[in-house]
């Protein structure tokens, strides 16, 4: 049986994560997880393929929803009150049109002393209704794809035996890490399962991109590891696999510790599909 041993959220879109010892989950995933997005000036979407510096802005989202606080090394924190109500404005998500709101000139300014350039923050909009396809279809705010990821250490494991060394799991911005599973991918096989008070589902595997090799600490290139390695072993049709997106069946509380009851596996065979 695994358990829940880490979580996180990811409040905005590409910067570092919050960690937390529970999580509320609801339709789009944890609460305020990817509900701010980094645009360039004409909108479009911003994430460490291509500004790895976002890895060292670290958000925190007061838990009356009312303000989000971003700090970054070598620079006052800003303190952004949070609009729900300003003017809609266009945003692309790999290509895809939405909305967002803008939250101001003083953290588009803070944003491009830390990241040397010029930068909106958005937040998406209350109204926003977005469906994410996959085995089990879900919605979500700016996640790429899905409302929750999910990794097992067993995975990670397998990995650094074949790198040879250790490798943090921050490179790869789980949502849900779970231990227990003596197999890695394990994860892959999941269907159905109930955790805390959630019920949650496969949608997809999860295909991994340059992000990965970005060292999550000082937000820099560190060379083609681990996609070299995982090139060797885990690449299925699309790309490569480490991990698996999640959809929301029933929202509910899910804390460190909790055990995975699982409800449906796929056939073995049928695993990376």
């Amino acid at each position: 049986m695994a358990t829940i041993v880490e979580l996180a959220s990811y409040p905005v879109k590409s910067c570092a994560a919050a960690p937390a010892g529970s999580l509320a989950i609801g339709p789009a995933g944890p609460a305020h997880d990817r509900a701010f997005l980094v645009t360039d000036a004409d909108g479009d979407f911003r994430t460490q393929r291509a500004v790895p510096r976002l890895a060292v802005i670290r958000p925190t989202v007061a838990e009356d929803g009312t303000t989000l606080t971003l700090r970054a090394p070598g620079v006052e924190p800003c303190v952004v009150p949070i609009d729900l109500a300003g003017p809609r404005t266009p945003v692309s998500l790999f290509g895809d049109p939405y909305t967002g709101i803008d939250q101001g000139d003083d953290v588009a300014g803070w944003l491009g002393t830390v990241l040397e350039g010029t930068y909106r923050l958005m937040r998406v909009p209350p109204e926003h209704d977005r469906v994410t396809k996959g085995e089990t279809d879900g919605t979500a705010s700016y996640a790429d794809s899905s409302p929750l990821m999910l990794l097992s250490r067993a995975s990670l494991r397998g990995l650094q035996d074949r790198l040879g060394h250790e490798l943090p799991m921050t490179r790869f911005r789980p949502n849900i890490v779970v231990d227990g599973w003596d197999e890695p991918h394990a994860e892959d096989r999941l269907r159905r399962f109930r955790v805390g008070d959630a019920e949650l589902a496969f949608a997809k595997l999860c295909l991994r991109c340059a992000v990965v090799t970005v060292d999550q600490e000082t937000g820099r290139k560190r060379g083609p590891e681990p996609l070299r390695m995982l090139a060797t072993y885990r690449r299925v049709p699309g790309g490569l696999a480490f991990g698996v997106k999640i959809s929301v069946v029933r929202g509910g509380k899910i804390s460190v510790g909790d055990a995975l009851e699982v409800d449906a596996w796929a056939d073995p065979t049928a695993a990376r599909d």
